[in-house]
């Protein structure tokens, strides 16, 4: 709605709305605990109702206009802002028939790669999409120069421009990975109308904005009051380091990313951390247009000790396969104990709920086939690295886990070295008469002496998956060598050597 511009709520009034919402959104997903944050108070009862409405329907009938009702018992919107307006009027905008609304995320280049921790606002946007709405990722070419100082004990190292240039182009390459993967291989062609999805680099207007200019026109609308009662800023403001100008400056920026593009955006998709800047971007866009602009956040995804996932914490598990496998990703997944992985299914898939349902009957049943961590660790495998990468997972986990010679022999050079990074590798020639103890010594995988043919003779040395006990065992093709022309020699429990051999 365009027109004079409503008074725009304070921080105080700000910071009830937004529990108001996650009590909207908390316990219609019956998900709160765990990694996922504290219980909500109980839904607002407008809100109780229309849940119950949905409840009462088929969940395959459910359509756009239930995208908030049925995320929200997924678990994946945590809070909506403001949480009044919100929710008189987002459901009827969300309704089937009514022009499609546009959502966006931004995403900092903090590295070349995203991780786990992206993921969960990236569902968000795909689940828009899914319902027939257009989603923006902005990646934050121009505010990663100045580091978002939320959860910061201490302000980031500043990076290089050149290097903030590229590591937005390898976030950008991944987020076209995620939405390709996505439109091929989770969207089908009766599905209805699929949103249109936009990359954007807000280095391209803020990069151009005149310094007089943005202090004129946006700075002249945030107040600096609000700005300071920010917890993040307090806690900065107290911390002998104290707080730059520049991250004091970062919401600012971020608000100035929705006021951009406020004719397209009406919905702002963020970590649950970012509620601040969700709120600073609110306060600038009602105050300079009057438009009704709308805030969502995500749950925060947490490691067993109760730290963020992500490159500050030192635990991410990144997106780009040059950094983390398929395999290592699958394996992150498959991992996963019985008390989360009902959420995950939620939250980092697009399985209809039902299907949840039965997935986590069946698995009451039959505990020892890990079922439910199987099936999301293929799921998420398949929408970050494709179908090939999926199968890569599989085929490393068959030749680790139960010494697949089929396996090992359809492993490419890549995958050899993803799964086993820190194992040695060799070139060798086959020899006439070449055995075992040969092939050890040559790839300095036994010392020389007696220790070294003893160790063959007490069973700790395999090859290919298979034990050999005598060292003077000849090599033959087809057994220790296989189709490839690969050897995967173990001594030991874990100290693995890829051997290639060369003119077969």
């Amino acid at each position: 709605r365009r027109g004079k511009p409503r008074p725009t709520p304070s921080l105080p009034r700000g910071k009830m709305a937004a529990p108001a919402l996650r009590r909207r959104c908390g316990r219609a997903a019956g998900l709160w605990g765990g990694p996922l944050r504290a219980p909500p108070p109980p839904l607002p009862l407008s809100l109780r109702r229309r849940a119950h409405h949905q409840q009462q329907q088929p969940r395959r009938a459910r359509g756009a206009g239930g995208l908030l009702a049925v995320q929200c018992e997924r678990g994946l919107f945590q809070e909506v802002f403001p949480a009044q307006s919100a929710e008189e009027q987002l459901p009827g905008l969300l309704e089937p028939g009514r022009p499609p609304l546009t959502a966006y995320c931004g995403f900092d280049p903090t590295a070349d790669s995203l991780h786990v921790g992206h993921l969960l606002p990236v569902m968000g946007l795909l689940h828009f999409q899914r319902a027939g709405h257009n989603v923006i990722a902005v990646v934050g070419g121009a505010t990663a120069r100045l580091g978002d100082p939320s959860g910061r004990e201490r302000a980031r190292e500043a990076p290089s421009a050149e290097r903030v240039r590229e590591q937005a182009r390898g976030l950008r390459a991944g987020l076209e990975r995620l939405f390709g993967n996505h439109r091929e291989l989770f969207w089908g062609a009766g599905g209805g109308r699929l949103g249109q999805a936009e990359l954007l680099d807000n280095a391209w207007w803020l990069g151009r904005q005149p310094l007089l200019d943005f202090l004129g026109g946006a700075g002249g609308r945030l107040r600096m009051g609000t700005l300071l009662s920010r917890q993040s800023c307090q806690a900065r403001l107290r911390s002998p380091e104290g707080m730059s100008l520049a991250e004091f400056l970062y919401p600012a920026l971020q608000a100035y990313d929705f006021l951009h593009c406020h004719h397209g955006y009406r919905v702002q998709l963020w970590g649950a951390d970012q509620m601040g800047n969700i709120m600073s971007g609110y306060e600038l866009v009602t105050k300079m247009t009057g438009t009704d602009v709308f805030g969502i956040t995500v749950p925060l995804i947490t490691s067993t000790t109760g730290d963020k996932l992500g490159k500050t914490a030192g635990n991410a598990v990144w997106l780009n396969r040059d950094k983390t496998s398929p395999f290592e990703l699958y394996q992150f997944f498959v991992r996963q104990q019985d008390n989360v992985v009902e959420k995950y299914l939620k939250l980092f898939t697009f399985l209809p709920l039902e299907e949840i349902d039965h997935i986590m009957e069946m698995h009451a049943k039959e505990p020892e086939k890990w079922g439910p961590q199987k099936r999301l660790a293929a799921e998420v495998t398949k929408l970050v690295h494709g179908r090939e990468g999926l199968e890569s997972a599989k085929r490393c986990t068959k030749a680790l886990y139960h010494s697949s010679v089929e396996a090992l022999e359809a492993m490419s050079d890549q995958e050899l070295q993803e799964l086993f990074r820190q194992a040695p590798s060799a070139e060798l020639m086959l020899e006439p008469g070449m055995n075992v103890l040969d092939l050890c010594r040559k790839a300095n995988a036994i010392p020389d002496g007696p220790s070294g043919y003893q160790k063959i003779t007490d069973g700790g040395v395999s090859i290919n998956g298979i034990r050999v006990t005598d060292p003077e065992t000849v090599l033959i093709l087809g057994q220790h060598i296989l189709k490839n022309g690969v050897s995967l020699l173990r001594v030991g429990k874990k100290n693995y050597y890829i051997i290639k051999w060369l003119q077969l």
